[in-house]
């Protein structure tokens, strides 16, 4: 950080030492940034900012990335999103290869054609260039407009030439070793989908599931086998084995898909445990080659039935690392970690599905991945008297377009050749590659080029090591992950990365003078993580309540924060808000449904459209509608309308009426109620007058009051982990820690309308999916009641 003309360069320390560092800076009120890892990952981060008053700050991030290579292309995305108009705005990428460049491409999602002349690309040889300028009157919306086009991601991509499937980097006793071999013809593969179909899936995320299905089995070629092995409550087969991807059988399958439907729990041990079966039987049937390569491909939204350790001894056991497993989560409420060991743990990977307009497609594009397998059991061998220190170098598959990046240290200083030889089985038989490289050739080829990291050979190095260390971590218990853990905080610290163990952090060293002056400040809210979403704190007058379609908000003071979480159900449903039994208070509430369509269609959205508010012992019950307020005070019966303005008072209640904005409720127990009326904004899409739910004060409701909203009258405790960025940029998502559940969670706002009942106040929240689940006590549907009263 540059603060006020002098230079404060970060530094790496231990995660909770840089926060506490952080922290205190911030408690000052001086200039300070941190970076962290967003969850499990290496290469994703969050940056906090706090920036003194009346001082200068120029922000400088300097990052390294390992490439991945997919479908035959290196890829680099550059997210651009400055949300105003910038003086000069540039981006300039400058690409070394020392094999050659073979093709560039350079393509931005937000690129229209007045734009497509200001990308410029070019190569020759080892170097490639990309730069896109845009002058502030091409990258508005329109003349003389403020608003930025620029808002997406620039895409680069490239190859480089490949005159050998070797190809060698060395610099300073260390290499690296990167194997992509061509013109091998595809191995036969044999894939058990194993697909969640359990209630959960309703909906979109069935019909995506199936459009994506059709889309794979149209794409297997003859020689594969699969099956389709579905799991709810009960396990289901297509087929009673793997059969081979014939024209007739694809078309069948297809059939058959079109099929599925959504039902019951998760029974995802059952499931996964056919899958595998099905593909042990085949190999020992001998009814796959025994040249083709295996994979389970399993697709789910939730949380499973059962025992986690069941599952993950299961899969062990029986897979007994013959073939890896993929695993594939749908959505948001699911356990994620738990996907991503039992993949780990059985030579595969996990990979999160969002729930967008395009999760279909996301589907095919991990299954396009993996779709093309060109070797198995592939082993990397290097000599065993100059090498040391090697990462992973085996692996059960190789998959065309991809690549197999292994890196080590060079233990003789006098060795002028470095010697590899790769081993894999082939489709028609075992294939040998034998590679050499000249260290003194190799390593000039690079010294010679400034924009390339002196000792990047080494940093790449520890950089695959650690991740290894971390992953091997997640999939280990006791002394051993303790063991793992302190490697790969100790290879953090000497390297300098930034990774879950360690975080980078800057502050201005202190002067006593001025910490002397400098008051304390309160510290910074927990989640420092999120200041790099501009969030603001939610209105220091917040309420519990329940509004839109439906919304429910739940203030959390003591966090300073706000939960929230939707319930999807049909009109006519009667929902229990609040139920005391001891002051005899309920509150209920009626869904109502927008007008239907022409085609009949389910209406998109429900709301409130009756509520029913009673306290037997003050013998008083309100129904509440867009058209009327019916109060019943034992045989009276009283009828207003809300274009009455009038207050009531008895010896129990008060009830108050604002003329067509809300109706008031405060009842003896010290219990108060806002009920707002929403009448129909055509502009805003929604056809049908609706009501708004909102308590004001609880705190004389007993320790028994229940309900979907009266529950959360208690405190509630929450612990946010691992923020990350979300399908989509401006809301986050998280993992939540809350009554012994963990929940994945998205940062959001809800509106409430108590102070602008037209427009509403965003109130920023943690959104919980799937109905609330894991926040409410049991399920929504327990909250189900007969009627209004």
């Amino acid at each position: 950080m540059m603060i006020d003309g002098v230079l404060y360069p970060g530094v790496i320390k231990e995660k909770e030492v840089a926060q506490q560092q952080y922290q205190k800076a911030v408690s000052r009120g001086q200039t300070a940034g941190l970076v962290k890892a967003s969850g499990r990952k290496t290469e994703k981060f969050s940056v906090s900012v706090n920036i003194a008053a009346a001082s200068k700050v120029t922000f400088e991030l300097t990052y390294e990335e390992l490439l991945k290579r997919s479908f035959g292309k290196y890829e680099m995305f550059i997210k651009v999103n400055p949300k105003q108009l910038v003086n000069k705005f540039e981006i300039d990428v400058r690409i070394f290869e020392p094999q050659g460049i073979s093709d560039l491409e350079a393509e931005g999602t937000f690129i229209s054609n007045e734009l497509l002349p200001v990308v410029k690309k070019s190569f020759s040889g080892k170097k490639g260039h990309v730069s896109f300028s845009p002058t502030i009157d091409q990258q508005r919306t329109c003349d003389n407009c403020t608003t930025s086009l620029l808002q997406g991601d620039f895409i680069i991509k490239y190859d480089v030439n490949r005159d050998s499937p070797s190809n060698f980097q060395m610099i300073n006793g260390y290499f690296v070793h990167f194997f992509a071999p061509k013109n091998l013809t595809h191995l036969p593969k044999n894939v058990a989908f194993v697909i969640d179909v359990s209630g959960s899936m309703y909906g979109r995320k069935i019909a995506q599931t199936r459009e994506a299905l059709i889309k794979i089995v149209e794409d297997l070629k003859e020689p594969d086998h699969f099956n389709l092995i579905l799991f709810e409550s009960l396990v289901s087969t297509w087929k009673s084995s793997l059969v081979q991807a014939t024209p007739e059988n694809v078309n069948e399958a297809k059939q058959f898909i079109e099929t599925i439907t959504d039902k019951g729990t998760t029974n995802l041990h059952d499931g996964l445990l056919t899958g595998i079966e099905m593909l042990n039987r085949a190999h020992q049937n001998g009814t796959v080659s025994a040249r083709s390569a295996s994979l389970i491909i399993m697709l789910t939204d939730g949380r499973p039935d059962g025992n986690l350790e069941r599952i993950y001894n299961t899969a062990r056991n029986t897979i007994q690392g013959k073939y890896p497993l993929y695993n594939l989560g749908f959505g948001y409420d699911l356990d994620y970690g738990f996907l991503d060991k039992l993949a780990k743990e059985n030579n595969g990977l996990a990979r999160r599905i969002y729930e967008d307009s395009d999760s279909a497609l996301q589907l095919q594009g991990f299954y396009d991945e993996v779709a093309n397998p060109l070797l198995t059991e592939v082993t990397l061998q290097y000599p065993e008297n100059a090498i040391s220190d090697v990462t992973q170098n085996s692996f059960k598959h190789f998959y065309d377009g991809s690549e197999i990046v292994v890196a080590g240290r060079i233990t003789d200083n006098d060795v002028n050749f470095i010697t590899a030889e790769v081993n894999g089985h082939g489709a028609f038989e075992d294939l040998t590659f034998s590679e050499q490289a000249d260290v003194e050739e190799t390593a000039k080829a690079l010294e010679d080029q400034k924009y390339i990291f002196g000792d990047y050979i080494e940093r790449l190095w520890a950089y695959l090591t650690i991740q290894q260390l971390l992953e091997k971590r997640a999939t280990t218990t006791g002394y051993e992950k303790s063991n793992l853990t302190a490697k790969a905080l100790e290879m953090s610290l000497k390297y300098k990365f930034v990774t879950p163990l360690t975080s980078m952090v800057v502050t201005k060293p202190e002067d006593n003078a001025e910490k002397e002056a400098i008051a304390d400040k309160p510290e910074e809210a927990t989640h420092a993580a999120l200041q790099s979403y501009s969030y603001k704190s939610p209105p220091s007058t917040m309420y519990t309540s329940v509004d839109g379609d439906p919304h429910f908000i739940i203030a959390v003071p003591q966090k300073e924060d706000a939960l929230c979480f939707n319930i999807n159900e049909d009109p006519g449903i009667v929902l229990n808000l609040i139920r005391d039994p001891i002051t005899d208070v309920t509150v209920n509430g009626e869904l109502i449904g927008e007008e239907m369509t022409s085609n009949n269609a389910a209406p998109h959205s429900t709301y409130f459209g009756r509520l029913g508010i009673a306290n037997v012992q003050l013998n008083l019950k309100l129904e509440v509608t867009p058209q009327k307020i019916i109060l019943h005070n034992g045989l009276i019966q009283t009828t207003f309308t809300w274009l009455d303005e009038v207050t009531l008072r008895n010896s129990g209640w008060t009830l108050k009426i604002i003329k067509k904005k809300s109706l008031e409720v405060s009842l003896g127990t010290g219990a108060r109620f806002m009920v707002i009326l929403h009448q129909a904004w055509r502009k805003n899409g929604v056809l049908l007058d609706f009501l708004g739910f909102y308590t004001v004060d609880s705190h004389r409701l007993s320790e028994y009051t229940h309900g979907l909203l009266g529950q959360f009258f208690h405190p509630i405790d929450f612990d946010i982990l691992e923020v990350h960025p979300g399908s989509d940029p401006e809301k986050p998502d998280a993992t939540m820690i809350v009554k012994n559940n963990q929940l994945t969670v998205t940062r959001g706002w809800q509106k409430e309308y108590t102070e602008d009942i037209r427009h509403g106040t965003n109130v920023p929240c943690w959104f919980i999916h799937n109905n609330g689940e894991g926040l409410i006590d049991g399920t929504y549907t327990d909250y189900i009641v007969s009627d209004l009263f």
